[in-house]
This record gives structure tokens, sequence and C-alpha cells, in this order.
């Protein structure tokens, strides 16, 4: 999943950046809110963590004018202020949540996964691909009923396959979503990740699920793969 964090505070961005992509996402930064504002309106992304205080436009005008255009990405509010009138400012806005400064980076990252799941609940269910199902809010992967352990990297991968079962997925569509726009490593690391994929969901099962398309991607098999 893809994640943009606006954060005037370099050090702090940057150490949210590199923590949340250990955890599998694929985290973009923007400094101040005008940028904050281009990027959301220019990339699709699924949670946004915003800080109030910023440069340029303020975290609540940020907020307000991505709702006013229809955006409904989920928006972590950050700030250094504290106070119920502040919380309420940030949520009348259109924020789902609201965490101050300073806070544990734990609660952050758990309040990202709770914004998520309800994200999910309410719009992507279990994807179920015949005997193989993806479990985007809780991710979990099990084939017929066992489950099968997974990277947050992986997961990440085969939910963007699993999202777009049956279709031809690029190596370019699969990095912008999965590595961040500013990846610039050897693109075939699609390729390793996939056949990563292919040991731990196919093979032990005696299945062929993904499929290459050579010179095009990659294709998740709508019922789950045969043998």
């Amino acid at each position: 999943m893809r994640l943009l964090i606006v954060e005037d505070e370099r050090r702090l961005a940057a150490a949210l950046a590199r923590g949340l992509t250990a955890e599998g996402f694929a985290v973009d930064v923007a400094h101040d809110g005008v940028d904050g504002l281009h990027r959301a309106r220019e990339h699709p992304y699924d949670l946004i963590v915003l800080d109030i205080m910023l440069p340029g436009m303020n975290g609540y005008r940020v907020c307000s004018a991505l709702r006013a255009s229809g955006d409904e990405t989920p928006i972590l509010m950050l700030t250094a202020k504290d106070g119920e009138y502040d919380e309420a400012e940030g949520l009348d806005t259109g924020a789902d949540d609201y965490l101050t400064k300073p806070f544990s980076y734990v609660v952050l990252l758990a309040r990202i996964r709770a914004l998520l799941r309800r994200r999910t609940r309410g719009g992507a269910p279990v994807l179920s691909l015949g005997d193989l199902s993806v479990d985007p809010g809780a991710q979990r992967v099990r084939r017929g009923g066992q489950e099968i352990a997974l990277t947050a990297r992986e997961f990440a991968v085969l939910e963007q396959l699993a999202l777009r079962a049956g279709e031809v997925v690029s190596k370019t569509e699969i990095l912008e979503h999965v590595w961040d726009f500013a990846y610039d490593g050897d693109p075939n690391i699609v390729e390793v990740y996939v056949s990563t994929l292919r040991r731990k969901i196919d093979a032990p099962f005696g299945v062929r699920s993904i499929t290459t398309v050579r010179g095009a991607g990659y294709r998740l098999e709508r019922d789950g793969g045969r043998p």
C-alpha cells in the first residue's frame, strides 16, 4: 500500500518513512502543504499522514481541499498542538484520526493499520481466488485454509496482483504501488518477489497461480491456479 507523509520536520518525516517502509509500505514524502496537496491529487494513495502546522498551506486547508474535491483517502493528522478544539477542527475538515506530538511510533503504526482496515472493510473484502484467499485488512494469506507466512513486501506485491486477478499487471505498476516513486534500483526486484511468492503460495500446493506474460507483466489467475 502507498502512503503519503506531509511533514515539514525533515528528520521526523525521514524517520517515519524509514519505519513505514520497513513495514512494507511504499512511502512518499512532502515537506509543505502545497506540495502535499499536489502529490495527493496527482497520485492514488491508500492513506495520508498530514501534519497541521505546514509552510505554504496548513494541514486543515490541505484536508479541506481534498475533501471538497471528493477525495476520500483516509487522513491521519499530526500536530504539536494539544486540545480538544484543535482535534475538533481537524476532524471537522474531514480528517479520519488525530495524533498529538510527541507520539509513539507503535501507536502511529497501529492507527494507520486501523484506518486501512476500516477502509478495507468498507470497500475491499477478503479476495477469494479459488482456494487462495488474500485478506488486505488483516494482511493474511491462506491456501486451502492453511495460512501462509509472507513478509510485508511480499504481501504488498501479491495484493496488487489479487486486486486485479485475471488481468495483466505490469512490472512498472507493481513498482509504483509497492515501492515509492523515487525508487531507482533494479526494476527486476519485482521478478525476485514474484519468484518468492511462487515458492510460497504455489509450489507447496502443486499449483501455478501466477503467470508471466512476456513483455507485459504478471497475471494472478482468478481460480487461484491449477496443477
